[in-house]
């Protein structure tokens, strides 16, 4: 599915809201989970063709609320959730982000698939394998993206790619390489948005 339109729907900090906004629509929803300053705001906007839809920033942590998007004119609504991992956050603010996540992913009704976003460069943290235990004890399906492809040689992608595979437990061919800034794995990831509409 090729993105030909993508507008901002609300921001929401408590799941009240969620529930009152999800009401609103009846298609399928996707979400993107993340540390801080992985890339998600960069992989929305390459996935969506919008450069400023998701606001990027170079200071981590900003995205402090779940914000919601209409892909294609209600074919899709993205969820785009709270960065986790920021360290010079407040502790009382990071439970509270932790805590909005959970609860959406536990309560979701809508939700048919997570992109779960991990920097290529890195070995998956802490964070990132609890991340992928909430989705499997919540029975979400997931698709692991390996962002920020471009920083690495051919050579180096390989052998990260490994190392996420056997950090995630995920296989080698469940992990799309991406790149926000070269659209590396923007295909595989429309056709992973075409499986969810087959549902």
């Amino acid at each position: 599915m090729k993105i030909t339109n993508a507008e901002f729907i609300t921001s929401i900090a408590a799941l009240p809201k969620y529930k009152e906004a999800s009401s609103r629509y009846s298609c399928p929803e996707i979400c993107v989970v993340g540390r801080s300053n992985v890339g998600k705001s960069t992989f929305i906007n390459c996935v969506t063709g919008r450069k400023k839809l998701a606001k990027a920033s170079v200071t981590p942590g900003r995205t402090r609320l779940i914000n919601l998007f209409d892909l294609n004119r209600g074919t899709l609504v993205l969820a785009d959730l709270p960065g986790y991992g920021y360290a010079a956050a407040p502790k009382t603010e990071r439970k509270g982000w932790a805590q909005l996540i959970e609860e959406y992913l536990g309560s979701s009704e809508k939700l048919k698939r997570v992109f779960a976003l991990v920097d290529l460069r890195h070995e998956p943290t802490v964070l990132d394998k609890q991340m992928l235990k909430y989705l499997y004890a919540y029975n979400i399906p997931f698709t692991v993206v390996a962002t920020k492809a471009d920083k690495l040689s051919k050579s180096q992608i390989s052998a990260a790619v490994q190392t996420v595979s056997t950090a995630l437990t995920v296989g080698r061919d469940d992990i799309i390489v991406f790149s926000g800034l070269n659209g590396t794995g923007k295909e595989a990831v429309e056709a992973v948005l075409d499986s969810v509409l087959e549902i």
